[in-house]
């Protein structure tokens, strides 16, 4: 037990590696391998939960030791990821410090989570992972195809600075958000999760086919997931 107890933390801490790599890919400009690394610390950060769960090895440690990993990958890496695409896009400088924005929301979100009791199975606001993969998606499609129309739009002092407070604000909300983790005593597959898993399928066999872009397809999933939720949102308050 002495050795297995430090199997969560030992993941956890490769989710922070995988963080700093993006964070040093980003600033290089390295789109591409930013997402990669980001993609890789989703999963390590799912896989400590699960291993905390199965080994029974939680700690208070572990706990502070997920959130600043996950402010790391995130938090800090999306916001350099966008800011470096706002500035190979020829954003006016000024502007490109708006991403920043998005890691100062991240940190809130992140401390409101772990004392927020509401949200054990699903969330209130976009999961940081969620808003972070939107970002390092979008940048690394822009990088790769400078004629789509998004990477058009990325030119203007308008999209991404409003990408950002779009999203720094939604992180912080009160907008329910259904989470996809398997908890005792909870249904997964309800309506809601079943049309999302739908729309996502059909987005990636979509972005696969004709854009043939690995970054497009994680983006589209990720936006519906968010447009979903905001859908349910509404009509839930309109029924109220």
């Amino acid at each position: 037990m002495a050795l297995t107890k430090h199997i969560p933390n030992t993941i956890t801490s490769m989710n922070l590696i995988s963080g700093i790599v993006g964070v040093i890919c980003a600033v290089y400009g390295i789109a591409d391998w930013a997402l990669v690394c980001m993609l890789a610390a989703a999963v390590f950060d799912f896989c400590d939960g699960l291993a905390a769960r199965l080994l029974k090895a939680y700690s208070p440690i572990g706990k502070e030791l997920d959130s600043l990993a996950d402010m790391v990958s995130f938090g800090v890496l999306p916001s350099l990821s966008i800011m470096t695409c706002m500035q190979e896009q020829g954003v006016p400088v000024w502007l490109c410090y708006i991403a920043l924005f998005i890691a100062v929301m991240s940190a809130i979100r992140l401390a409101k989570f772990n004392v927020d009791e509401r949200q054990t199975s699903d969330f209130l606001g976009v999961p940081t992972p969620t808003c972070a993969l939107i970002c390092a998606s979008l940048s690394a499609y822009v990088a790769a195809d400078p004629d789509t129309l998004l990477a058009q739009w990325a030119g203007t002092v308008w999209f991404l600075p409003l990408v950002c407070v779009a999203l720094g604000l939604l992180l912080v909300s009160e907008i329910p958000m259904f989470g996809m983790k398997v908890k005792p005593g909870h249904k997964l597959l309800d309506t809601k999760r079943i049309v999302f898993l739908v729309l996502a399928v059909l987005a990636i066999v979509l972005a696969l086919a004709v854009a043939k872009d690995v970054s497009l397809a994680i983006l589209l999933v990720f936006v519906i997931y968010v447009i979903e939720n905001l859908i349910l949102a509404c009509f839930k308050s309109s029924k109220a």
